[in-house]
């Protein structure tokens, strides 16, 4: 009989390695520059009133910091968007001195916008990955609930009450004229345009994690879903409604290329319309319905209709951008002039548009014909390329990046960029676009062997993988 004494059982065991990601610190500063970028009106407005001047620009060294961190990690890619907007700033900010109007400090402002927030788009993308995009996504389906309480208090509010404080605590409001004697809501932000990308942001995520809903906390969702409906009429925007819109548009076209996945998208579907319906009997909800439908319809009356706002309003007055280009100066009127603080330093008033309201008419007045028309087709290129890789990764059932481009196409291409917060959600939608295409970060497993019986190799082998 043979006996079995002194052989060994052999089995392995896996388990993660605790390594420290060498990227955490600027995942941090990231991190920090969103919620910067959600919040930095609350602190103008009701935190830090006394400081609002300075917290206007509160985001612009932590990107100077994370760009610089990441070049000398070597992680900020080498490439032509990035140069050619690095090159243009510096251009710009010698020939606004040479050339334009003469002011250093409006100068390094507008070229700031180039050299360090354009990067930080790529500093994202690269040390940002998809895990971490829907970290984002999820972060933000939590702060959308708060935020369609937030903007209902204001718009039921006098701009004399606390939630409607202007920048530096200003009593007037910091609401902006809506309609039948109702204000738009800035929500957390220093202007009402926030409000709208906020929840325009918000909605591809909760497209997207309707699609995906096994990743997230399903009453967040819904709540968060209730927020972006309420969010349309409540804050009288019709951006917002368009950009809801177009990340429908986006979710039937990732659909149509996956169908199983109609059938969830049905069922979303008929519960949105339901609670619609239930929502619009409520005077909490219907009175803001009416006041947006009444926004809606003179604004297009006066405007020429839906053409006419979307010439004007999505297109960033494009078309009279390239007319007018040969009028301006070659160099344009200066980098910087654009924007409210180049108003503000050059002509005392920060409410007025020394060149143009539209982006792109904005981008010729202050650089000239060669170096505006640079920044609009390295714009246009960028978007396109990102299109064109998102719409790839829906072959394979990967709808994230593809949903974030829902609104980062046109807010890239087109977004005004003097504007701080507009300035903002657009770097943070190239960044994590970027990211989205990216696969997530592979984890180091230590397998380690243990044996049985085996008093030679009590603790048995490890090797990792």
């Amino acid at each position: 009989m043979t006996t079995l004494q002194g052989l060994s059982k052999s089995f392995y065991v896996a388990r993660p390695v605790d390594r420290k990601d060498p990227n955490l610190l600027l995942k941090r500063g990231i991190w920090a520059y969103f919620l910067l970028l959600i919040f930095e009106g609350a602190l103008r407005k009701w935190v830090l009133p006394g400081l609002s001047t300075p917290l206007l620009v509160v985001r612009d060294p932590l990107a100077l910091w994370l760009v610089l961190l990441a070049w000398k990690r070597n992680l900020l890619p080498s490439n032509l968007y990035v140069n050619g907007m690095i090159a243009i700033g510096a251009i710009g900010i010698v020939t606004a001195l040479a050339f334009g109007h003469g002011n250093f400090a409006v100068a390094i402002y507008g070229a700031r916008i180039l050299m360090f927030h354009f990067p930080l788009m790529f500093v994202i993308g690269k040390v940002f990955d998809r895990d971490d995009v829907i970290k984002i996504g999820k972060a933000t389906i939590w702060i959308t609930i708060p935020m369609a309480v937030l903007i209902a208090m204001q718009f039921y509010s006098p701009q004399s009450a606390f939630v409607n404080r202007g920048v530096g605590g200003d009593l007037k409001g910091g609401g902006f004229d809506g309609a039948m004697g109702f204000f738009r809501p800035p929500a957390t932000f220093s202007f009402t345009n926030g409000t709208a990308l906020f929840f325009g942001f918000s909605a591809a995520y909760v497209f997207y994690f309707w699609l995906t809903p096994k990743s997230i906390n399903r009453l967040a969702l819904i709540g968060a879903t209730l927020g972006v409906m309420v969010a349309i009429p409540l804050s009288i925007s019709r951006s917002l409604l368009s950009l809801v819109l177009a990340c429908t548009l986006f979710s039937l076209i990732a659909i149509s290329r996956n169908p199983k996945y109609l059938g969830k998208m049905l069922v979303a579907i008929v519960v949105l319309l339901i609670t619609f319906t239930a929502l619009s009997q409520l005077s909490v909800f219907a009175t803001p319905l009416e006041v947006f439908t009444h926004r809606f319809t003179s604004a297009n009356e006066t405007e020429g209709g839906v053409s006419g706002v979307f010439v004007d309003r999505f297109l960033g007055g494009m078309i009279g951008a390239i007319i007018e280009s040969a009028q301006k100066p070659f160099f344009g009127y200066g980098i910087g002039m654009g924007t409210s603080v180049g108003s503000m330093l050059i002509a005392g008033d920060h409410t007025v548009y020394l060149i143009s309201e539209g982006e792109w008419g904005r981008l010729i007045g202050e650089m000239g014909i060669i170096m505006g028309f640079s920044v609009i087709f390295i714009r246009i290129v960028f978007v396109w390329n990102l299109t064109i890789d998102s719409f790839r990764k829906l072959a394979i059932g990967d709808f994230l990046p593809w949903m974030i481009c829902s609104i980062g196409i046109l807010a890239i291409m087109q977004g005004q960029w003097a504007q701080p917060t507009s300035l903002g959600f657009d770097v943070v939608l190239g960044g994590i676009t970027l990211a989205a295409l990216r696969t997530p970060n592979r984890k180091l497993w230590v397998v380690k062997t243990i044996e049985q019986d085996n008093p030679v190799n009590p603790t048995g082998n490890q090797r990792a993988i």
